[in-house]
């Protein structure tokens, strides 16, 4: 039963993430790999009358995405929303592993938004879930869709449950000294969770982690490498 359950929480906390990352890695190398190998379209794809400077507008329209405002602006909020939350949320994990000043600007706690961010990104992606059930939407979306959605979904449901419960009910059982240490036993290769699994509310962290690994490995063969691609293809569409 308990050694069980400690073997399965190691096999997740460990092995697990540096697969995902291993699988991350690659799986975006190979997705670049094969689009450089792919022949140069005959076509020209500039599909905006030339502004200049170009990269102004290429980077307006990478994170403003004023044509998505302009036809859907509700979708707009929530993706602007949505970025944002991903944004502010890498940085307090990257806070996880060492306290960089320049996160400091705005003196805070770790996690900044004293957990509402969490609140923000998760009512975000109940909007797109939901959205998927529209009759437009679900005719373009496909299993891999909902896969995405639902595992970062509940990625950030135990993510925030976990900084809920330090932030607005006291619960200090499990600090964010317990995560740093974690995190830096990860990357220094020898991995420790003896900090992160001996409360009652570790579950929640396994979880969490688990999901995110989901996530983390799925996300090169899908629709969201968009988010890689996104400035050198609007500079295509920019000429």
């Amino acid at each position: 039963g308990e050694k069980k359950v400690d073997t399965l929480n190691y096999i997740i906390l460990v092995p697990m993430v540096y697969i995902s990352f291993a699988v991350f890695a690659s799986g975006i190398v190979y997705k670049i790999i094969s689009i450089l190998k792919k022949p140069a379209l005959p076509i020209p794809l500039k599909v905006f009358p030339e502004k200049k400077p170009v990269w102004l507008h290429v980077l307006k329209d990478t994170f403003l995405m004023p044509m998505v405002f302009k036809a859907k602006p509700v979708m707009w909020f929530f993706l602007m929303l949505f970025h944002a939350c991903i944004f502010l949320l890498i940085i307090g994990h990257i806070e996880l592993i060492h306290a960089f000043s320049i996160f400091q600007i705005i003196e805070h706690e770790i996690f900044l938004g004293r957990g509402f961010i969490g609140v923000a990104l998760f009512i975000s992606l109940l909007y797109f879930l939901f959205r998927r059930f529209s009759s437009h939407a679900k005719n373009l979306s496909v299993p891999e869709d909902y896969f995405l959605l639902i595992s970062l979904l509940l990625t950030v449901i135990l993510g925030s449950e976990l900084d809920w419960a330090r932030t607005w009910f006291g619960f200090e059982e499990m600090t964010v000294s317990d995560y740093q240490n974690y995190l830096k036993s990860l990357l220094m290769l020898q991995p420790d969770i003896s900090e992160v699994t001996y409360s009652g509310h570790s579950f929640m962290l396994v979880f969490h982690v688990f999901f995110a690994n989901l996530f983390i490995m799925f996300f090169p063969f899908s629709k969201m490498m968009h988010a890689i691609f996104a400035i050198p293809l609007n500079k295509i569409r920019r000429g």
